[in-house]
C-alpha cells in the first residue's frame, strides 16, 4: 500500500488493520462526508473529542481496536496519534474509518475515528495538523500513552479538557509527576487529570472503606499496628497511591522509609509498620491487609478474577463478602473513567501525600 506521505510503505512496518480507508490530510474533511452520506442507515454520533497519543507506532491498530470497544458505550470523534519521531524524513499518513453499533437493534449509531502516523522531528505537526481536525464544540479528553516527552508542552496541554495517563509505564515517575503539577498550575486547574494508576485501586478503596463502616473495625482502627500492600511489581504505582489514600484519610504521618515500606506514625503517637510486598504472578493490586491486635482487615483478588475477596476478622470470627474489581487491562480503566466523569478531586487531595511517599523512596 502506497503511503499518503509519499515514499514510505507503512505496511512493511507495522499493522495497518482497523485504520480503514487511507486519505489525503488535506482531504479529510471531504472523505469523512463521503463516508457518510454512503450509510443512510447510519447516525454519526459524538460527545467529546477522545485523542489516543503514542510515541510507538506499533500500537496504533491496536488502539483502533480500544477504540472500537470504547465507542460502545462512549460516542465520540477519536482521533488515533503515532509519532514517529525517529524517522529521518517529516511526512504524514491519514486514514479515516467508523466504528458502529446498534441500537435497539434497530439504526447504528457510528463514530468517526481519523488516524494519523507522524514520520520525523518537526515541531508543531501535532497541534497544526491534528488539532485542525477537532470537532471544536465538544471536550477534548486526550489519553497520552507513555512517557511524556517534549512534546507534552503548554500549547499542547492548554487545550486540553482532560488528560488520561498512566504513571505505570514511566521509568521516572517523580520528573513525571513534577511534569504534571507543572502543566496543573499553568492551566490553573482547568484540566482534569487522570491517572490510571490511581483508577486500578477504585473498587479497593471503596471495599475498605465499607468494611470500615462496620463496628467491630471502627473500634480496631485506633489499635492498627501494620498494613501490607501486595502486588505486581509493574504496577508498583497503583499500590502506592493506595497507601497515599489510607496513611492521607487517616491523618498518619510519615516518620521513616526502608526497601519494604514506611514506618508510619498515627494520630495518637502509635508506631505503624507499611510494608509492600512485590510477585510476578500478582494482580496489579493483590492484597490490601490491616493488623491490629485482635482484628484484621482484609481486600484481595487473585490475578484475572473480576471479583474482590473482602474480610474482617475479629474474636476468632470472621466474615466474608465480595464485589467487582478493577479492570486489569488499559481500555478497561480509561471506560471506567469516562463513565465517572467527575473532576477526580479525591485524587488530587492525594496526589500530596502520593509525590511524599515517591520521592522519600517508593
Amino acid at each position: 500500500m502506497g503511503a499518503p506521505g509519499g515514499g514510505f510503505k507503512m505496511s512493511e512496518v507495522i499493522s495497518t488493520e482497523g485504520l480503514g480507508v487511507p486519505v489525503k490530510v488535506g482531504e479529510i474533511d471531504r472523505e469523512l462526508k463521503k463516508l457518510w452520506e454512503a450509510d443512510d442507515a447510519s447516525t454519526n454520533a459524538s460527545l467529546m473529542n477522545f485523542l489516543v497519543y503514542t510515541e510507538d507506532p506499533a500500537e496504533l491498530s491496536k488502539n483502533s481496536e480500544t477504540i472500537q470497544e470504547l465507542t460502545r458505550e462512549h460516542a465520540c470523534r477519536a482521533v488515533l496519534i503515532a509519532m514517529d519521531r525517529k524517522a529521518s524524513e517529516v511526512s504524514v499518513e491519514a486514514w479515516i474509518t467508523a466504528h458502529c453499533h446498534l441500537a435497539h437493534g434497530k439504526k447504528s449509531i457510528c463514530s468517526e475515528q481519523i488516524s494519523f502516523l507522524l514520520h520525523g522531528k518537526a515541531m508543531g505537526r501535532l497541534r497544526n495538523t491534528v488539532f485542525a481536525h477537532l470537532n471544536s464544540d465538544l471536550p477534548l479528553v486526550f489519553w497520552w500513552q507513555g512517557e511524556f516527552s517534549d512534546l507534552f508542552e503548554e500549547r499542547l496541554y492548554r487545550l486540553l479538557n482532560r488528560l488520561i495517563f498512566d504513571s505505570s509505564t514511566w521509568t521516572d515517575p517523580v520528573a513525571g509527576f513534577r511534569r504534571l503539577a507543572d502543566a496543573r498550575e499553568d492551566t490553573k486547574g482547568r484540566m482534569v487529570t487522570q491517572d490510571l494508576s490511581w483508577t486500578r485501586s477504585y473498587f479497593y478503596r471503596l471495599a475498605v472503606a465499607r468494611l470500615f463502616d462496620d463496628p467491630i473495625a471502627q473500634q480496631n482502627f485506633a489499635k492498627i499496628e501494620s498494613v501490607r500492600v501486595t502486588g505486581h511489581p509493574d504496577y508498583r504505582m497503583a499500590g502506592l497511591q493506595l497507601a497515599a489514600w489510607v496513611i492521607q484519610r487517616s491523618g498518619w504521618k510519615v516518620v521513616s522509609h526502608d526497601d519494604e515500606g514506611y514506618l508510619l506514625e498515627s494520630r495518637d503517637g502509635s508506631s505503624i509498620r507499611w510494608d509492600f510486598v512485590w510477585k510476578e504472578d500478582a494482580a496489579p493490586i493483590a492484597e490490601l491487609a490491616i493488623f491490629a491486635p485482635d482484628c484484621t482487615v482484609k481486600v484481595s483478588r487473585e490475578a484475572g478474577n473480576p471479583h474482590l475477596c473482602q474480610s474482617i476478622c475479629a474474636g476468632g470470627h470472621c466474615v466474608d463478602f465480595s464485589g467487582p474489581a478493577d479492570s486489569d487491562e488499559p481500555e478497561g480503566l480509561v471506560a471506567s473513567q469516562l463513565s465517572r466523569g467527575g473532576k477526580n478531586s479525591l485524587f488530587l487531595e492525594v496526589l500530596p501525600q502520593f509525590v511524599a511517599l515517591l520521592e522519600a523512596g517508593g
